[in-house]
C-alpha cells in the first residue's frame, strides 16, 4: 500500500459505460492516479487513453493485474468474470471494487469474500443507487425516527422491453447468473434493505417468468449484443416475498421487459410504525417524486420532498477511496454486504425453481439445501 503522501495508483478491468464511470471518478479524486486500464475494444481504449492520459492499456485483464503494483481495481465486466478478476487483483495485493452483483452466485461472492481476507484488502461492491439522493432522504427519515420502526416494503424495477441485448451475455444462464432478479433486482434489495436498517432475511418465496424474451420479444432499443449468441435462458420477470427477522417483510418485483405503461419505472413504498415513505422514479430521472406520510386521521401530513440528485458512481468510488485509505477499518469492508445480497437472490431462484418458501440461517445460506 501507498504511504500517506503517495497517489493511490488506480486501474480499471472494462472500458464501457460501468467501467468510464469509474475511470471519471478515479480522475477527479484528488490523491488518485488512474495509470491502467484494460478492455477488448482496441478504438474505445486507444480513446480512452488519449482522454485521461493513461500509461498503459491491456486487451487482457491478467496482464494488467500482474503488475502488481496497483493499488486499487476496479471491475466493470460481464458477471462471470467478476470472481476470477477480483480474486486475481486482491491476490496481487490490490483493492477491489467491483459492479454488482458481486457475482454469478453466492458461492461465488464466497469465495471473493475468503480472498479479500486472506489478503488483507478491501473489497466492495458499487451498489449506486443507496447513493441517490432521494433514497438517502428516505433512510434518513428512517434514521431520524420519523417514520418509526420499518415493518413492510414494497419496492420495484420494472421495464416495459429493456432486456439489455437478446442473445448477449445478460440472457445467458451461465454467463450473467440470472435475468433481471440478479441484475435489477440486486439494486432494489440492497437500497430497500440498507433503507430498512439492514435486517437479516429469514425466508423467501419467489417465482419468476419468461414469457416475452424466449420469443425475440421486449429487448432494449439500441441493445448491443455482445460476448455471447445464446437462446433467452433467464427470466423476464421475477417477484418474492421476503420474510425479515423481527417480523417484517418486502414485495419485490422487477422486469426486463413486461407489457405495463412507459416509461420504465423503479421505487419503494415503505411503511412504518409512525409514518411512510412512497418514492417513484420515472424514465431514470435523476430525482423521483418522493413523499413523507406522517401523522394520524385529521392530523395526518403528506410532506412532499424535493431531495437533490445524488452522485452515483463519483459518490461510490468517493467512499471506496476513503476505507482504502483507513487501513484500520479494512477488515470491515470484506464485501460481505455484497455477499449477503448474492445470497438472498440464490434464495429467491431457489424457492423458484422448487415452488416453494426457502428458510435461510444466520449466515443467509439455504436450510436444507
Amino acid at each position: 500500500m501507498t504511504s500517506e503522501n503517495t497517489p493511490i495508483r488506480a486501474g480499471v478491468v472494462g472500458i464501457g459505460w460501468a467501467g468510464q464511470q469509474h475511470m471519471a471518478a478515479y480522475d477527479a479524486a484528488p490523491g488518485v492516479e488512474l495509470v491502467a486500464i484494460a478492455g477488448m475494444e482496441d478504438d474505445v481504449r486507444a480513446e480512452l487513453s488519449e482522454r485521461y492520459g493513461i500509461e498503459a492499456t491491456y486487451r487482457d485483464w491478467e496482464s494488467m493485474v500482474a503488475r502488481g503494483d496497483l493499488d486499487v481495481v476496479s471491475v466493470a465486466v460481464p458477471t462471470f468474470l467478476h470472481a476470477p478478476i477480483a480474486i486475481g487483483a486482491l491476490r496481487a495485493g490490490a483493492h477491489v471494487l467491483s459492479e454488482k452483483p458481486i457475482a454469478r452466485t453466492g458461492e461465488e461472492g464466497q469465495a471473493m469474500v475468503d480472498a479479500a481476507r486472506e489478503a488483507g484488502r478491501v473489497l466492495e461492491v458499487v451498489f449506486n443507487h443507496r447513493r441517490r439522493g432521494d433514497i438517502e432522504a428516505i433512510a434518513a427519515a428512517v434514521e431520524d425516527g420519523t417514520v418509526g420502526r420499518p415493518y413492510h416494503a414494497r419496492a420495484m424495477w420494472l421495464r416495459r422491453a429493456g432486456i439489455p441485448a437478446l442473445g448477449s451475455w445478460f440472457t445467458n444462464a451461465e454467463m450473467s447468473g440470472g435475468g433481471p432478479l440478479v441484475d435489477l433486482g440486486v439494486h432494489v434489495l440492497d437500497w430497500t434493505l440498507h433503507i430498512m436498517g439492514e435486517p437479516r432475511v429469514t425466508a423467501v418465496s419467489a417465482v419468476t417468468h419468461a414469457e416475452l424474451g424466449p420469443r425475440g420479444l421486449g429487448g432494449a432499443v439500441g441493445g448491443a449484443k455482445s460476448g455471447a449468441d445464446s437462446a433467452y435462458e433467464v427470466e423476464d420477470l421475477a417477484s418474492a416475498l421476503l420474510r425479515l427477522e423481527g417480523g417484517g417483510s418486502i414485495m419485490l418485483e422487477t422486469s426486463w421487459a413486461t407489457h405495463r405503461a412507459t416509461p420504465d419505472e423503479f421505487g419503494i413504498t415503505l411503511y412504518g410504525t409512525d409514518g411512510g415513505a412512497d418514492l417513484k422514479v420515472e424514465g431514470y430521472a435523476p430525482s423521483g417524486e418522493l413523499t413523507l406520510f406522517t401523522g394520524d386521521g385529521e392530523d395526518a401530513i403528506d410532506t412532499p420532498i424535493t431531495a437533490p440528485e445524488g452522485r452515483g458512481h463519483g459518490a461510490v468510488v468517493e467512499r471506496f477511496l476513503e476505507h482504502v485509505r483507513d487501513e484500520a477499518s479494512w477488515s470491515q469492508h470484506d464485501g460481505s454486504v455484497g455477499l449477503s445480497r448474492a445470497r438472498i437472490v440464490d434464495a429467491c431462484y431457489a424457492s423458484a425453481r422448487q415452488g416453494r418458501e426457502v428458510r435461510l440461517d444466520e449466515n443467509g445460506e439455504i436450510l436444507g439445501d
